[in-house]
């Protein structure tokens, strides 16, 4: 296809010796698989009236009937998963946001309205929307699931891309994503120093940084998304210790942990963990922590122990359970 912008496309990948399907346009296929096998609960008997029909603004994946009653289904393809957990989406969705949100409004109007997550493992017993990642998604689905008929259906690959035939019903605990889903917990910064510096750090004075990139954990009990958008700007009042280094980093990436409950200390501890060396009372003067910067030479992005550490204070944290 000469009008392709690259060669190839990926398809699957291979996690722990299992197939992942990350083709989302195959999502749909599964969909209509699972539909006409009458595997979907809620939708036994369900016919496909429609492909892709738009309303309003959006474009819903299908539009079927089931004795007699038009039902409008959009489809979603979940691949962040780690031991018992499942979430979507792993990226901001404001187009997953409208159509959650215009679902809802057809659902008041009196249509019969449904989102499916489709999760491509077998593994995991529970999906949540990624609190985390995207806010406003999750707070839509949550003020939809009233009004919006919410399933999360784990399916399996064999290792020649074929569809296995069990299917999972996964549990959403929506008391769970009810309390945590709001604008407060914890987060890591992560900033990139390109060259050696000494900075003068407020009352720590002045210290050395070598190049490398460091992780500096920290909390907002309110107001998180504004906490982590201030340290993304450089003009600004020094008030943290993290200011002084930050006029002298590049901003390299942040992750907000929502939560209820103050994590901070424990997450400082998770980092130091996967970090090569700490930086001796660097904000941590109002807790018995040691540090909340730590160092690692190369980018924590492309760390899976950083992942994982991540992972499990994202998903583990509000539901235990192993993360593989």
């Amino acid at each position: 296809d000469s009008g392709r912008k690259l060669p190839y496309t990926v398809v699957a990948v291979e996690r722990e010796d299992r197939p992942v399907m990350l083709h989302t346009h195959k999502t749909n296929i599964i969909a209509r698989h699972l539909i006409e096998g009458g595997r979907v609960p809620g939708l036994v008997g369900a016919e496909i009236v429609k492909s892709e029909v738009t309303i309003g603004r959006s474009r819903f994946d299908f539009q079927l009937k089931q004795e007699e009653i038009d039902i409008y289904l959009e489809v979603k393809s979940c691949t962040l998963f780690g031991g018992c957990v499942a979430m979507f989406p792993d990226a901001v969705t404001a187009r997953g946001k409208r159509h959650v949100e215009e679902l809802a409004r057809l659902a008041e109007a009196g249509a019969k309205c449904v989102v499916l997550f489709i999760v491509g493992s077998l593994e995991p017993d529970y999906f949540m929307p990624e609190y985390h990642t995207d806010l406003a998604f999750s707070q839509a689905l949550l003020a939809a699931k009233s009004q919006v008929n919410v399933i999360a259906l784990g399916v399996g690959w064999n290792p020649d891309l074929t569809l296995k035939e069990e299917v999972k019903t996964l549990k959403i605990p929506w008391d769970v994503v009810e309390h945590e889903a709001r604008d407060r917990g914890s987060y890591l910064l992560i900033l990139r120093l390109t060259d050696a510096k000494s900075v003068e750090v407020g009352s720590l004075g002045v210290l050395e940084f070598k190049p490398g990139y460091y992780i500096y954990v920290g909390s907002a009990m309110k107001n998180l998304a504004k906490r982590i958008e201030r340290h993304k700007r450089l003009r600004k009042k020094m008030h943290w210790h993290i200011d002084y280094l930050r006029r002298v980093c590049d901003f390299h990436a942040a992750f907000p942990i929502r939560s209820s409950e103050r994590i901070e200390c424990l997450l400082a501890e998770a980092v130091k963990e996967v970090s090569e060396f700490e930086i001796t009372d660097f904000g941590s003067s109002d807790c018995a922590c040691r540090s909340h910067l730590f160092y690692m030479p190369q980018d924590p992005l492309n760390s899976r122990l950083f992942h994982r550490m991540l992972q499990s204070f994202r998903m583990q944290k509000p539901i235990p359970c192993v993360i593989g």
